[in-house]
């Protein structure tokens, strides 16, 4: 699996955990620690190539808008390391540290965020990165509704800047909104962008950007970033050179990373040890650390059959989850549940009375009963069909090259076909299951929402109407087009709030409705997939250093390692 799923924030976010209330206080505060990243400069050798292997199921396009549609690769392969955002949030341990601005504040009950926006930092072109180029930014994001990923219009009434201040005005109170309008929202040039005519649909085949790395080529097969070298930041980056070929299918991805031929690699790999680490025991390393969202079914809620939520319930009950995980991902990713809650990173937050009662376990009995209590009944072909006669018949799009994607869905159909679904895997290219489910055209999608650093993102993403569209019209995240005026007013009312326990009583409210309504249907929690080589590259993220999320395919913290690494 790749994680322009996990970063669909996101999509990847995209994407983030932990610490919510101090999340809430160092945001409301303005505090930013340090990001524990990396040796002393005086240790770093320069030069050096990192190898990027991270299965996408697609070739390259050579389009690096960083606003295009959620989860594109011109957004994954532009945001951090050409366009840079202001501040940095670390998912893993909650640190901060400045990007493009120095420093923020929040005025007038959190209604105002102001940010100090660094002085001396070029475009690639040269010319001057200022406050007013941040302003554009955002206020291209209004104009444009395709390009506000994360709907950042619904909740801010005014972007202005004046010298080097960046003034944002909220409608209400709104600090979650901190960690996409500072972390996940990419600085363009004026002077470019300006003079786009649209540029929800700009390719952008040659960017210009204030970031660490400048585009040196692109093919279908191969994109080579080199080091620029009038950085702000210098004397990063250390390493001179990223490449970054395309693999269409794990399999050889897999063995280009086992053969050393790539020092940083970010899917699943069966039997790792054997197959990865001990080609080179003193070199090879992998760390998964658990992600903030679920690998889960979303079903198409405007339309027969998964518009039902008889069906929905009964696929939920139908699902092994347990041998999901063995069989078809060596136990790496744990079962889900209901709730979309990832334990243990949100066992705070998780209303485990309330799962108990719903008690969503692996029950094929109560699946089947509840299909024949909404008037379905089985034929002689032991599938069940509804009082008009249809057949009961449901496809699950998947991306066909994520070995361990199609393992999942061979499994989920072996499930609901015990239960007398007649389903059907449909393993389509990366590209193809991106555009279908974010225009909607699905049954049932398997896929990876976006996180953040409380539960509340990941449900934002999922849940919010903001987050949706019209069948035929571009999803970012909320692809099943769920739209519930009391969940958008619940997910509204936590970002207006910094009461710990308000926000707890909003969250069990929202498991509430995934138990009862089960808009999203979870099956496993994410990891995060890192492998890496120190054999001529060190200074990765580590357990004991985990200075940002380590998988490559995480922005903007992928930059954060690009800038962090160096030659042995």
């Amino acid at each position: 699996m790749v994680g322009r799923f996990l970063t669909r924030l996101a999509r990847g976010f995209h994407w983030r955990h932990l610490i919510p209330l101090a999340l809430v206080l160092a945001l409301a505060a303005g505090f930013g620690p340090a990001s524990g990243a990396s040796s002393s400069t005086s240790q770093v050798k320069m030069g050096g190539v990192v190898t990027i292997d991270n299965v996408s199921g697609s070739t390259w396009t050579c389009g690096f808008n960083p606003y295009t549609q959620a989860g594109s690769a011109g957004q994954a392969f532009s945001a951090g390391i050409m366009y840079e955002p202001l501040w940095y949030v670390n998912a893993l341990n909650n640190n901060q540290r400045p990007w493009l601005a120095t420093g923020y504040s929040w005025s007038r009950g959190n209604r105002r965020l102001t940010f100090t926006i660094r002085t001396g930092v070029k475009w690639s072109d040269g010319k001057p990165l200022t406050a007013a180029d941040v302003a554009f930014t955002y206020n291209l994001l209004k104009k444009f509704k395709g390009l506000d990923l994360n709907a950042l219009w619904t909740v801010l009434s005014s972007v202005s800047s004046s010298g080097n201040k960046v003034v944002i005005n909220f409608k209400k109170p709104s600090v979650p909104f901190f960690y996409y309008i500072a972390d996940q929202t990419f600085v363009l040039p004026q002077h470019i962008w300006s003079k786009i005519a649209n540029p929800v649909t700009y390719n952008n085949p040659k960017p210009v950007g204030s970031g660490p790395f400048l585009l040196k080529s692109c093919s279908n097969q191969n994109i080579v970033y080199m080091r620029n070298p009038h950085y702000w930041d210098a004397p990063k980056p250390y390493i001179s050179e990223v490449r970054y070929p395309a693999f269409l299918d794990n399999q050889p991805g897999n063995l280009y990373l086992a053969q050393g031929k790539a020092n940083w690699g970010g899917q699943f790999i069966p039997n790792v040890k054997a197959y990865y680490l001990a080609r080179d025991t003193k070199n090879r390393h992998i760390w998964y650390p658990p992600s903030t969202s679920n690998v889960q079914l979303y079903p198409n809620l405007t339309a027969w059959p998964t518009n039902i939520l008889a069906v929905r319930k009964a696929i939920s009950y139908a699902l092994d989850r347990s041998q999901i995980s063995k069989l078809g991902v060596y136990g790496y990713l744990p079962p889900a549940n209901q709730t979309a809650i990832i334990l243990p990173n949100y066992k705070g937050w998780y209303a485990r009375g309330l799962a108990n009662k719903f008690n969503y376990g692996y029950n094929p009995s109560k699946a089947i009963s509840l299909l024949q209590a909404a008037g379905f009944k089985k034929g002689s072909d032991g599938i069940f069909r509804d009082n008009k006669g249809r057949k009961l018949s449901l496809s699950i799009l998947n991306v066909g090259p994520f070995t361990d994607w199609v393992a999942e869905v061979q499994i989920i159909v072996k499930n609901l076909k015990a239960i007398g679904i007649d389903a059907s895997a449909e393993n389509v290219s990366g590209d193809t299951h991106t555009a279908r489910e974010e225009q909607g055209h699905f049954q049932l999608t398997y896929d990876q929402p976006g996180g953040g650093p409380t539960p509340y993102y990941m449900y934002y993403q999922m849940l919010h109407s903001a987050n949706t569209a019209p069948i035929g019209k571009s999803a970012p995240s909320n692809f099943e087009r769920f739209r519930s005026g009391y969940v958008d007013g619940l997910l509204n009312s936590y970002s207006q709030t910094a009461s710990s326990s308000r926000q707890h009583k909003i969250i069990r409210n929202i498991q509430r409705v995934m138990l009862l309504q089960v808009p999203v249907i979870p099956v496993l929690e994410g990891i995060y997939w890192f492998q890496y080589d120190t054999s001529q590259i060190v200074g990765w993220p580590t357990p004991s250093n985990p200075y940002a999320t380590p998988p490559p395919y995480n922005y903007p913290d992928w930059a954060v390692v690009l800038t962090t690494v160096h030659r042995k």
